[in-house]
């Protein structure tokens, strides 16, 4: 019983591992593209990396919060720099 326990954890640490790796991987494509494009929009964005516009909000956010990128609010719309 203990086993089937522990084996059941190790699967679902596995699991979130991948989660997060995928989010990560999502990030460098997502950081990559708005450096080729700065000042793109969301949907773009999503569109060139084909991955949902809400995915691609969120990478926008976490890239934004650890201060890979900065919101460009002086200009007429904001953009991402």
């Amino acid at each position: 019983m203990a086993a089937a326990l522990c084996l059941c954890g190790c699967a679902a640490e596995l699991l979130a591992e991948d989660f997060l790796q995928r989010d990560y991987r999502r990030d460098r494509v997502v950081l990559a593209r708005v450096a080729a494009r700065p000042g793109a929009v969301t949907r773009h964005i999503a569109r060139a990396v084909d991955a949902r516009e809400r995915a691609v909000a969120r990478s926008l956010d976490r890239l934004t919060d650890e201060g890979f990128l900065v919101l460009d609010v002086d200009s007429a719309t904001p953009a991402l720099r």
